[in-house]
């Protein structure tokens, strides 16, 4: 298999397990039909649907990377680490992953109740008809909710009038640690990776901490090609795996045909200058 910067590889997306629309299995279809030659799924805090992808990505003869997207609380904001190339039955990240997933109920019950108080009765109820996994009730479950019963054009009003910080419906959780994240995954045999970096809207300062906080616990990529950044980060951030020798990442953060930006596969390929994070997972490879 070529493993060199330039394959049409897609290591960030997600499915009904989390907060995706569509299945392991149409994902895998997708990916394949757009032409993806490495794929993973990297579901919120969750990897219940690892060994659908696997048989779904096998079925097509799509080649598969396990993945996950787990939420971190970094310097009072939330942050996510992609894990790669791990073993979905090692004890630790499937326990680790348990517990930070926990306070997901609880949460959505107080963010309904501030959705209430503004006039928005039955959010939670409504939420949930639009969850596959109970476990992982998220803002995004709600926005879809609220989009439908005709309270928002759509999913980017919902974040700005609701479910922002200072708005009626937002209320804070506390993820994971960063070295908790990492240790989890680099402990199942697989990479971490800093999703998304530009996503964070930190200060110079405040990313160089997040970087070789990360990097200490043994953090060893960065995404640098994916859905929410502008080409111009693109060329940021293959700077920024650079100087900091990080491997380099790249998927489209695909969620859904009717809200994602980018679609599966149909990002630019990584630089040439880069060394991708799959060059060090072959041995990792489903097919």
């Amino acid at each position: 298999m070529n493993l060199d910067p330039a394959l049409n590889a897609d290591l960030h997306c997600h499915s009904v397990v989390s907060d995706g629309t569509l299945t392991p299995e149409a994902l895998a279809q997708r990916a394949k039909a757009a032409g993806v030659q490495l794929w993973a799924l990297t579901d919120h805090d969750e990897i219940g649907g690892q060994q659908r992808a696997i048989a779904a990505a096998r079925a097509v003869g799509l080649p598969y990377l396990t993945g996950t997207e787990i939420s971190v609380t970094f310097a009072g904001r939330v942050v996510h680490i992609v894990g790669l190339g791990f073993d979905p039955t090692a004890t630790e990240i499937v326990e680790g992953l348990r517990t930070t997933r926990g306070g997901r109920g609880p949460r959505a019950r107080e963010m309904a109740a501030g959705l209430a108080a503004v006039g928005i009765p039955g959010a939670f109820e409504g939420a949930l008809t639009y969850v596959g996994n109970p476990d992982l009730i998220s803002r995004t479950h709600f926005a879809r909710f609220l989009v439908d019963a005709g309270h928002c054009a759509d999913v980017p009003e919902v974040f700005r009038r609701f479910l922002t910080e200072g708005k009626p419906g937002f209320v804070p959780h506390k993820w994971a640690s960063l070295k908790d994240a990492v240790g989890w995954i680099t402990r199942a045999g697989g990479i971490a990776v800093i999703a998304h970096p530009g996503r964070y809207d930190f200060t110079p300062t405040e990313e160089y901490a997040l970087i070789t906080e990360f990097i200490a616990h043994g953090g060893r990529g960065i995404e640098v090609v994916t859905g929410s950044h502008t080409p111009a980060e693109f060329v940021e951030y293959a700077d920024t795996a650079l100087e900091f020798g990080l491997l380099a990442s790249r998927g489209s953060d695909f969620h859904s045909p009717d809200e994602s930006r980018i679609d599966l596969g149909t990002l630019p390929p990584l630089a040439a200058r880069l060394t991708p994070v799959w060059a060090e997972l072959a041995d990792r490879i489903h097919r």
